[in-house]
């Protein structure tokens, strides 16, 4: 999924991911980050993804900082 949007293909696969704890990647100014998605909601008026880290230490991503996002099985 590469993101100047996400299309409804790309949110049934995230939330699908958040569903059942399936990891998606995550690229952010050109970060890798390899998460569990946790919760997709508003913040400000912005889209966000609560997720989960290896270490269990929480990290919020805005959908409108994010390069490219994937869902991995």
């Amino acid at each position: 999924m590469t993101l100047a949007f996400l299309s409804h293909r790309d949110y049934d696969a995230l939330e699908r991911a958040i569903r059942v704890g399936q990891r998606i990647v995550v690229w952010r100014a050109g970060i890798e980050y390899v998460v569990v998605p946790i919760e997709l909601r508003l913040r400000e008026g912005r889209e966000v993804i609560e997720v989960r880290r290896p270490t269990g230490d929480s990290l919020t991503v805005y959908l409108d900082e994010i390069d490219s996002i994937e869902v991995v099985g």
